[in-house]
């Protein structure tokens, strides 16, 4: 299993480039799962739906499934600050790529996306897990690199540059517990 982040700040466009990503690196056959990173209070469930209605009687974890589908719901009794490698521990591993979304902090190796007109700081400059960035102008990049440089907007390119890079990517989870 491989495993890359890709880190940026809110409104660079991470979302958008996962999104394509994934389906560029399904269309190769590959099999992708994605852990993201959700900075708000959220919720996948629904007021009034049987889950919902656990969870609000005060479950600690809440599993719905289907035939088609599964979904865990874990509450944490206090404020928890989740890490990712965890989170990457309760995948099934025989997918081929994992894409992390967000958890910028981490010893992941990273994709930053950066857009030159938000207005953000780059990265790269103080993040050695940076490995290549993806822009939509990297004239307009504050300082010179030698990093890959991927266009944020040709999501082919970014999954076959990560599918070449296949073995920079392979998570080996003894390393990170």
């Amino acid at each position: 299993m491989n495993v890359v982040c890709f880190a940026g700040y809110s409104g660079s466009g991470k979302t958008t480039l996962v999104e394509g990503v994934i389906g560029a690196l399904k269309l190769r056959g590959l099999r992708v799962s994605v852990v993201k990173y959700a900075h708000h209070k959220f919720d996948i469930d629904h007021p009034g739906k049987d889950t919902w209605r656990h969870r609000q009687a005060g479950a600690f974890e809440v599993v719905a499934a289907s035939s088609q589908r599964m979904a865990l719901v874990r509450e944490f009794e206090q404020e928890t600050q989740v890490t990712v490698h965890p989170l990457i521990s309760q995948l099934d591993h025989s997918v081929d790529w994992v894409l992390v979304e967000g958890f910028k902090q981490s010893d992941l190796l990273k994709v930053e996306v950066w857009r030159a007109d938000a207005g953000q700081p780059t990265r790269y400059t103080d993040d050695d897990f940076v490995v290549a960035i993806a822009t939509d102008d990297a004239s307009r990049l504050p300082v010179p690199t030698q990093r890959p440089l991927l266009d944020i907007n040709d999501h082919d390119a970014v999954a076959q540059w990560l599918v070449d890079q296949g073995d920079r990517f392979t998570y080996i989870a003894e390393h990170y517990a």
